[in-house]
């Protein structure tokens, strides 16, 4: 069987096709169609025979652009689609490529080009709703609890260690992430300076040096933590935005003892590495199937804020003016989360060394 699999929306919803990615490899090539975003998050993948990046917002905008892409696809000979992202744009792709089945979940925009539509299950993680887009007719089997995958390779693990190198930091070195940044302002927790400096003070965290992950638009948020952490002594912060890959930020996530992050790609990231995760979340809620996946995290949140969630991905402004759902989360309590977490993983590294 050749498969399709047609994900042209976030780059976390990527990240989390990756479990379907790999069921269906265990039947035959599997294809992917993505932008050119997130198809950088598939190189080196074992479950990906090749990736068709679809430029929707550029080079393939319109028609012409459609049909270009749809050609390729064609080209590979895929029975099956699976449309991970559910546009009416993207299932039109997989309609014109003349796929003859197309699986897709029933309550996408783009269900009228489905030949079959899947149950969306509200209640599952999202990873577990786009695995289940491979089962057979009538089957609403649930997965055990899924984990995605990503495979930096050669080249991004180098990129990591000359940036570490750079800043003197050894093998073994204890490293604490953090990602404050989001393109949805209201996911964007204010007290990142304030939580560095509280880390720095941190006995649980003793040496740990600070890495702050995210886009270059994200440096202005990085050097207010690197200001925050000097002011209680702290050596220069490791600001890696803008300067790796989403593969090399993986690769390096790979490293670290904890990340605290907003709901943003950097929490599915360390999903894929399994990076203990202090995830913030604010008018998101991980019911909506977006939370971490990696095994030992924890989620900070204004649990009795009525107005949670407002929004599926998270407005622009809070709609009542008072963004208390992130304002409201303390430093103290995300340290002492961060604490915990990291503290964990310590604890069953020294326990599967004792072995």
């Amino acid at each position: 069987m050749i498969s399709a699999v047609l994900q042209t929306s976030f780059l976390g919803d990527m990240v989390l096709t990756t479990p379907l990615l790999e069921r269906l490899a265990g039947e035959g090539r599997v294809h992917v169609v993505a932008t050119p975003a997130n198809a950088a998050l598939l190189s080196n993948h074992p479950a990906v025979a090749s990736v068709i990046v679809f430029d929707k917002r550029g080079a393939d905008r319109g028609l012409g652009g459609l049909r270009r892409v749809a050609r390729q696809l064609r080209a590979v000979g895929a029975q099956r689609a699976y449309l991970a992202q559910g546009s009416s744009r993207t299932a039109a792709l997989a309609f014109l490529a003349r796929i003859p089945e197309r699986i897709g979940f029933d309550t996408s925009g783009g269900r009228l080009f489905s030949t079959r539509r899947v149950p969306f299950e509200p209640s599952l993680h999202h990873a577990a709703r786009l695995w289940q887009l491979a089962n057979a007719p009538g089957d609403a089997t649930v997965p055990p609890p899924l984990r995605p995958s990503l495979f930096p390779g050669e080249r991004e693990r180098a990129a990591v260690a000359a940036l570490l190198a750079a800043h003197q930091v050894h093998d073994g070195d204890p490293l604490v992430a953090l990602a404050p940044g989001s393109v949805w302002a209201t996911k964007r927790w204010p007290s990142f300076d304030a939580l560095a400096a509280a880390l720095v003070r941190s006995a649980t965290l003793p040496n740990a040096r600070l890495v702050v992950l995210g886009a270059a638009s994200d440096a202005p948020l990085a050097a207010a933590i690197d200001a925050a952490a000097r002011t209680v002594g702290a050596p220069p912060i490791i600001d890696a935005t803008g300067r790796l890959s989403l593969l090399g930020s993986a690769a390096l996530l790979a490293r670290c003892r904890v990340l605290v992050t907003n709901d943003s790609a950097p929490l599915h990231l360390a999903s894929a590495m399994n990076t203990p995760t202090v995830a913030l979340f604010g008018p998101t809620v991980p019911a909506l199937g977006f939370g971490p996946l990696a095994e030992r995290q924890i989620v900070v949140q204004h649990d009795t804020l009525p107005c949670r969630p407002c929004h599926a991905h998270g407005p622009m402004h809070c709609p009542l003016g008072h963004w208390r759902c992130m304002r409201d989360l303390s430093p103290a309590a995300v340290c002492a989360a961060a604490e915990r977490a990291a503290a964990e993983r310590a604890a069953a590294e020294r326990a599967a060394a004792a072995q």
